[in-house]
């Protein structure tokens, strides 16, 4: 259930490891499924349209031997029955299950208004229609600091628009990040123009039929043209409730991506699962979609003998001419010691550090360092053997075979005869 990164990952793996029954992929979109890094950057800047985002050819789902049901909403699950209930036609019987319904964007309580002009970003159409309300001179306030609304705001800004982002923490991905680095990332939103505020609340969004202004906390007000609510999103599993799977802002899932209800596995945004090392998590991010798509069609199977599913999280942003990488994941508490350039260069390798070890790696202008440090954390590791390994290994090697994503090919893939 679900024909975006997670889903058509578990799709392309189950054929890969053999299964011939029959494979229907659900998807509530119409569109054909699609990469949607691209869409807060070269689809809202025009660079990029929507057939170049398609992560498949003409074709592929035939290739696949796919039944391919697109604007297909789950609406229920019924665990005894066997079945998926949908908005349109006759519940849909399955014998195991694939849970990859991503998540949802948060947005602003409107008292049930709907206001022209304010927007969330998660899908094709949401980013079409925001480039198309996007012009230079237009006053556009993107509400959220995370990476969704920083990158919108580079885009937005570099398109010509006259940018606000609206921090309720102390900087834009201070969550994620830390504060050292959210302040960085917001002093580079400044030198580009952009008007930052943190630490001041939304209280509402104002306008007759179409915003005019947002209202901040302190009674503040910003005019507005666009507003683009990037808030973080929430699992996609209230088409769950009542089903009897186990749901705790995700579904939750044991260290094989396995659901509390025997044939059923989760994968991408939807999925909470138990890793070996970092507990009970969930993440976000495009690349775990894909090999979480995979670790899940293998655990449905149980086609070969398989580990836990332990990846080392990765996340990459592009904001104006900067590439941020961030391997691990870093903690609140955790210590923040640049080890390579400086904050200020932003050019840089810095470790997150707890206790002596090594949580967390995040970089600019840094890839092959940071994807050795990736390496270095698929077991405990102490901060002086990571400086130690990166002191130790030459830096015009090429990047070992290392890469930062895990892409899909962008042609059909024919199945064994």
């Amino acid at each position: 259930m679900g024909s975006s990164v997670a889903g058509l990952a578990a799709a392309d793996a189950l054929r890969a490891l053999g299964f011939d029954g029959s494979v229907i992929l659900l998807g509530a979109e119409r569109r054909t499924p699609y990469d949607r890094p691209p869409l807060t950057k070269a689809v809202l800047a025009g660079r990029q349209t929507p057939a170049e985002c398609a992560l498949r050819a003409e074709g592929w789902a035939a290739d696949l031997d796919l039944d391919l049901r697109l604007g297909t909403t789950a609406t229920g699950l019924d665990l005894g029955r066997r079945t998926v209930e949908v908005d349109s036609g006759p519940p849909v019987a399955f014998d195991r299950l694939v849970v990859a319904t991503g998540s949802t964007p948060r947005t602003l309580a409107l008292g049930g208004r709907r206001l022209e002009g304010v927007f969330t970003l998660r899908t094709m159409d949401e980013a079409l229609a925001i480039r198309s309300a996007i012009g230079a001179g237009a006053k556009v306030v993107v509400v959220g600091g995370g990476f969704i609304g920083a990158e919108v705001a580079a885009t937005a800004r570099r398109l010509g628009a006259e940018v606000t982002i609206l921090e309720a923490d102390q900087a834009p991905l201070a969550r994620a990040l830390g504060s050292q680095i959210g302040s960085l990332l917001a002093r580079i939103h400044a030198d580009e123009g952009i008007a930052v505020r943190c630490g001041v609340p939304v209280a509402d969004l104002e306008g007759e039929t179409r915003i005019e202004r947002v209202r901040l906390a302190d009674s503040a007000a910003i005019d507005a043209d666009v507003v683009i609510v990037g808030l973080g999103a929430r699992p996609a599993t209230e088409w769950l409730e009542g089903s009897g799977l186990e749901i705790r802002d995700g579904v939750v899932c044991d260290a094989f991506c396995r659901a509390s209800a025997p044939g059923v596995v989760a994968a991408g945004d939807a999925a909470r699962w138990e890793h070996p090392r970092l507990g009970s998590i969930r993440i976000e991010h495009w690349e775990n979609a894909v090999t979480q798509g995979r670790a899940a069609a293998n655990a449905l199977l149980e086609a070969r003998p398989a580990g836990p599913y332990d990846p080392v999280p990765y996340v990459w942003s592009d904001q104006y001419d900067y590439k941020l990488q961030l391997v691990g994941l870093p903690g609140l508490g955790d210590d923040l010691l640049v080890i390579d350039g400086q904050l200020d260069e932003r050019r840089f390798l810095a470790l997150y550090t707890r206790d002596g070890r090594v949580t967390a790696a995040v970089a600019i202008g840094r890839p092959r360092a940071i994807m050795r440090v990736r390496r270095l954390l698929r077991a405990d590791v102490s901060v002086s053997s990571v400086i130690e390994t990166l002191a130790e290994t030459p830096k015009n090697l090429p990047n070992d075979g290392l890469t930062a994503v895990s892409p899909f090919a962008k042609i059909s893939s024919r199945r064994n005869p």
